[in-house]
């Protein structure tokens, strides 16, 4: 049972409840700004706390996870649970969507049998009535025992209310109703009745609703309305026909607002700003400063191009999570889970897992970050491992310049094939991992599916600004120490600073990395020096290429990978690689360690060193192994 707060100086309040309950938005609604979020020791879900001072009073208020039950099965179940039994709290609030009361009154007296004194907040009344649905509060307070609050999480009267009641009730003048104590007894009786197994929770199940029946058939009022608006629009969004086609029109269009239409033009301005003003103001400062020379190109290229690499990303990351937001606000993300879940069950996952994945084809770090929404274990981790392999858009420049230089009239067909290598490994190692390490567990897929509804904006802003802000903290500093580290390498050797980077420790480390492919066809120091510059961004590997084969000065994009290869093709690159030894280092280049920037996501989303290690090393052992099958294979069927 929760233990009362002792501190008379700071009100703590628990905000627990169904996922879509309108939880958080109260959350946000009180708090504001006010708030700190980070993840509950040794899990990667969210733990968001948040204070807000009222009436001379301070009031800390923690966002709990949504559940639907607390019998301890996940992650979100287990913390609530023991949070509420153990924690020193002056007041827990079970949210309830008011539209979907008898489901969301399964959580109340689950909690309620455990002994932990509840307020119960029945929110999102303006859509209960819309539904028809009227409920007598002070007969709902006498058949529990405990206060019942009305509130709309977007209506500011609601919030003082709130308020008010936090500062106002004690909890210890409540206690379970006469009929609540009676269904707790016949809960202990099923329990010591000698069933076990399934037909112990099925008798408990069923006792807990027909308990809630009983309470509903004289509490609640359910008068018939017609189609509603969620209903109409479910009839063609959720369609069995058009959801599919609608979902990816849906998904196509929140790529082209991410990496085409508005977060792309403005990651180009500010690349543009930090690789050129910027650079040069603080070059010429420098010089004239005096500084050395070496340290010169460390601030210039390392400290500033380090930091650059994770800013230009910045507008991309918070523009998606601005979108991904606005959809799962208005309670489109729901359907998207169900109607893609028969899919993603076949590689292993829950329909919730599709949307970060997608995010992948254009960038994989926000899709590692958007696999923080799945509300599983299981799920998050495996959506974590597989975002990587798919064709982000760093990696694209490299399929497009060896497609273009040795493919010439079949380009397109080998890049598209490069997309369907990475999709093929996402499923491969989704599955390995699978039946390695979570064989045994099969999610149940439980989801609501809430009204549709405009989005509270302020809750969209602030969730954007949270994950935005984490990468951007968080992330950033591993991302800044790699891209150092690298710049080291490349700029140094044991006799000082050197004029070219072959003769740096990156071509000595380079020299033994290539030595890992000599089977491969790409056994060179030059391709193990792209495929370590490739760990710090994909797109490096291009300009590595060029840099050591010749031309100073050579364009990672994609569309100028035509003129690139007709460059190149000129360069001892032609005789470095031939077709089937660059298809080699394609495919690894494809399915090989992610770049340090996913690689810091991968830490901070997990919150483990270990399994970001673990991620670096499988990925590019699968892609060692794969890469080997393509050309030992390629040779034994006379394509060398």
């Amino acid at each position: 049972m929760a233990t009362m707060a002792m501190d008379n100086n700071i009100i703590r309040v628990a905000l627990t409840g169904n996922p879509n309950t309108g939880k958080s938005t109260i959350f946000n609604e009180i708090t504001g700004a006010r708030q700190k979020i980070g993840n509950w020791p040794g899990v990667t879900v969210d733990k968001k706390e948040g204070h807000v001072t009222f009436e001379g009073k301070h009031i800390q208020v923690i966002d709990l996870p949504g559940t639907y039950s607390v019998n301890a099965r996940s992650p979100e179940e287990k913390i609530v649970i023991d949070y509420l039994q153990e924690a020193q709290l002056d007041l827990v609030v079970d949210v309830i969507d008011s539209s979907n009361i008898e489901r969301n009154l399964f959580l109340t007296v689950q909690l309620l049998e455990k002994g932990i004194p509840l307020m119960l907040d029945l929110n999102m009344q303006d859509e209960a009535k819309r539904r028809g649905i009227k409920i007598d509060v002070k007969k709902l307070e006498k058949k529990l025992g405990y206060p019942v609050l009305l509130t709309v999480a977007r209506d500011g009267k609601s919030i003082k209310n709130l308020l008010n009641v936090f500062t106002s009730v004690s909890m210890e003048s409540y206690g379970p109703s006469e009929e609540l104590q009676a269904h707790i007894a016949k809960i202990q009786e099923i329990e010591n009745s000698g069933l076990t197994g399934m037909d112990l929770q099925e008798a408990i199940i069923k006792q807990r609703y027909a308990f809630i029946d009983e309470i509903l058939s004289e509490v609640a009022e359910f008068s018939s309305v017609g189609s509603t608006l969620t209903e109409k629009m479910d009839s063609v969004l959720a369609n069995g026909v058009l959801a599919l086609p609608l979902f990816l029109a849906i998904l196509y269009a929140v790529f082209q607002i991410t990496f085409e239409w508005i977060g792309q033009p403005i990651a180009d301005a500010l690349e543009e700003v930090i690789t050129g003003d910027f650079t040069e103001w603080v070059a010429g400062a420098l010089e004239g400063a005096q500084v050395a020379d070496w340290m010169q190109a460390l601030i210039l290229d390392g400290i500033i191009g380090g930091v650059g690499s994770v800013i230009i990303f910045v507008p991309l990351i918070f523009m998606l999570f601005f979108c991904l937001s606005f959809l799962d606000g208005t309670g489109y993300m729901a359907r998207v889970a169900f109607i893609m879940d028969p899919i993603m069950r076949r590689a292993g996952l829950s329909g919730k897992s599709v949307m970060p994945l997608m995010m992948g084809f254009g960038c994989g770090v926000p899709s590692i970050m958007g696999a923080r929404a799945l509300d599983n274990e299981k799920d998050r981790i495996l959506s974590i491992l597989a975002a990587p392999f798919l064709t982000c858009g760093a990696k694209l420049p490299i399929m497009a310049l060896f497609a273009a230089m040795f493919f010439p009239d079949n380009a397109a067909n080998v890049v598209f094939a490069m997309y369907i290598v990475g999709v093929v490994m996402a499923i491969v190692s989704t599955k390995l991992l699978t039946a390695a390490k979570y064989k045994d567990e099969t999610a149940t897929f439980l989801l609501e599916l809430p009204p549709y509804r405009m989005p509270d904006m302020k809750t969209v802003l602030l969730e954007t600004w949270d994950k935005g802000k984490g990468y951007l903290v968080k992330a950033g500093t591993i991302i800044f120490v790699g891209c150092v580290l690298i710049w080291f390498l490349g700029a140094f050797n044991m006799d000082g600073m050197v004029e070219e980077q072959s003769e740096s420790f990156l071509a000595s480390i380079g020299a033994v990395v290539g030595a890992l492919f000599t089977f491969h066809g790409f056994g060179n120091w030059e391709a193990g020096a792209a495929v370590i510059s490739g760990i710090l961004a994909k797109e490096s590997v291009v300009s590595t290429i060029g840099v050591l084969y010749g031309l100073p000065d050579i364009s990672a994009e994609a569309e100028d990978a035509v003129e690139t290869a007709e460059a190149l093709s000129a360069t001892g690159m032609a005789a470095a690689f031939t077709s089937l030894s660059a298809l080699a280092f394609m495919v690894f280049s494809q399915i090989y360690t992610p770049c340090v920037t996913a690689l810091g996501t991968i830490k901070k989303e997990t919150n483990s060193w270990k399994m970001m290690f673990f991620a670096a090393g499988y990925m590019f052992a699968l892609a060692w192994v794969v890469s080997l099958i393509v050309y030992q294979g390629g040779k034994l069927l006379g394509f060398e």
